[in-house]
């Protein structure tokens, strides 16, 4: 059957960002200004870590760090693996996760599902120990060979994804009458990203990091 005249996504990756926009209007009711929160939760992976894990593979892809059939490394312990398991299973590519026993067993399960292979490791060493989920990680990755390991801490298509889609996508959808942006800090790279795209549109918006102590 022919699709192409039909409101239909070519893969699920192609769902992945335009999120909603939703007016919280009973946490907000003595405020002066509305306040409105972005359903990154609508996204394929669950998360607004979906859109970091495609333009990580694409500028691996782009760069020729990840060849075809290749192996995707990464210590994480958050929804950032959840993406790069979508991501993977759509390309064809393997993956490998490395985290700590802390992670629930449904997170671990999820990943598991996807075609992903968990390697768990004891939270309670310090980073340089053999056994900690970076040393392993470090340690896969030059036992593995097509090895690629995203390092999303350090990857500048990190924070360039939401420069190039969540942060338009922010100012486009609230007329940029935004005053205020508030994420937290995880990796930075959502509030790098965005918040570099809209001080660009608009020096006076506030960009406000949460990070719990």
């Amino acid at each position: 059957m022919d699709l192409s005249d039909l409101h239909v996504a070519k893969t699920v990756l192609d769902l992945v960002g335009q999120t909603p926009l939703v007016h919280l209007s009973r946490v907000g009711a003595d405020l002066s200004c509305p306040v409105l929160v972005k359903l990154e939760t609508t996204n394929p992976g669950g998360s607004i870590k979906d859109r970091a894990a495609i333009a990580m593979i694409d500028a691996a892809e782009r760069d020729g760090l990840l060849e075809p059939g290749g192996t995707i490394i990464e210590p994480t312990s958050g929804n950032t693996g959840v993406g790069l398991a979508i991501v993977a299973a759509q390309r064809g590519y393997q993956c490998v996760f490395v985290m700590t026993d802390k992670v629930s067993e449904e997170k671990v399960s999820l990943l598991r599902a996807y075609g992903s292979e968990v390697v768990v490791c004891p939270v309670a060493v310090p980073p340089d120990d053999p056994q900690s989920y970076y040393s392993t990680a470090e340690r896969l990755m030059r036992e593995t060979p097509g090895a690629f390991q995203p390092n999303q801490y350090h990857n500048p298509a990190n924070p360039q994804a939401h420069y190039e889609t969540t942060g338009p996508e922010v100012w486009e959808q609230t007329k940029g009458r935004i005053t205020h942006f508030v994420a937290g800090a995880g990796t930075g790279g959502t509030i790098s990203g965005v918040g570099r795209y809209l001080k660009e549109q608009r020096t006076d918006i506030t960009i406000v990091v949460a990070d719990p102590e």
